[in-house]
């Protein structure tokens, strides 16, 4: 019996570290086909490489999610390059959080840009190719604060609320189509987004907050969890947190 994982075609964006990263180790490891995209360029190249060093395959397409012809690029490379797309995980994101009344408009911005178009924008590449094959899986990145929200991360939390609302939405859209869709919320986990926090206080208190973050390979995990069902089993939402995170 196969696990589920080997041979299929995914794409990850926000491939250059972090969950990204770490998803495409553990996917590569299980035998599945990866297009890295990422606007750090040499980070996925060198990814790549390593990966397929290791006897898997893999290929890096400089992608930066808030731009829409970059995302249907990186998945036409990926249909160009393997034949299919069975896995669209629209992972980029960021979180510079401040309390409303600092007015930090420009993160607004990039918030609402990444968090919430890029995904948008990587469904609207996925979708038709997924249709046509009448079978794929579409996975998108929520947050602990997607379902809980605090001062201090009243725009990321909408950001990533949206994410929740967008994936079910899309759920009960591509039924026909034997298109699956699952949204992930982690708590606490070791990557790179506490560093978008551009207020020095709050960068202070989310610091606190990571002090007991656990590892990007437990983002991996679900990531193989929800793909390797079978055809028949839709895992929609996985919520997750340390153990001792209370938040």
């Amino acid at each position: 019996m196969g696990n589920g994982i080997e041979g299929k075609v995914v794409v990850i964006t926000g491939a250059s570290s972090g969950l990204g990263e770490a998803t495409a180790r553990l996917l590569s490891a299980q035998g599945a086909f990866l297009v890295l995209g990422a606007r750090r360029l040499e980070r996925i190249v060198a990814l790549a490489g390593e990966l397929e060093a290791a006897g898997g395959k893999a290929i890096a397409i400089k992608t930066d999610v808030t731009r829409h012809g970059e995302v249907q690029a990186l998945v036409d490379a990926a249909v160009e390059a393997f034949g299919r797309l069975d896995v669209m995980i629209n992972n980029a994101g960021l979180m510079p959080l401040s309390p409303l009344d600092r007015l930090k408009i420009e993160d607004w911005d990039r918030m609402i840009d990444v968090n919430i178009k890029g995904v948008l924008y990587g469904i609207a590449a996925a979708l038709p190719q997924m249709k046509r094959q009448k079978s794929g899986h579409i996975i998108s990145v929520s947050s602990v604060a997607g379902h809980k929200v605090r001062p201090g991360n009243t725009v990321y939390a909408a950001t990533k609320h949206a994410v929740r609302v967008i994936s079910e939405g899309l759920r009960m859209e591509v039924k026909a189509y034997n298109i699956r869709t699952t949204v992930i919320s982690p708590g606490a986990v070791d990557t790179e987004l506490p560093d978008s926090v551009t207020e020095a206080d709050v960068a202070e208190g989310v610091r606190k907050i990571y002090e007991l973050a656990i590892a990007p390979a437990s983002f991996a995990r679900a990531v193989v969890f929800a793909i390797a069902q079978p055809e028949d089993m839709d895992v929609n939402e996985i919520l997750f947190r340390p153990t001792r995170q209370e938040f």
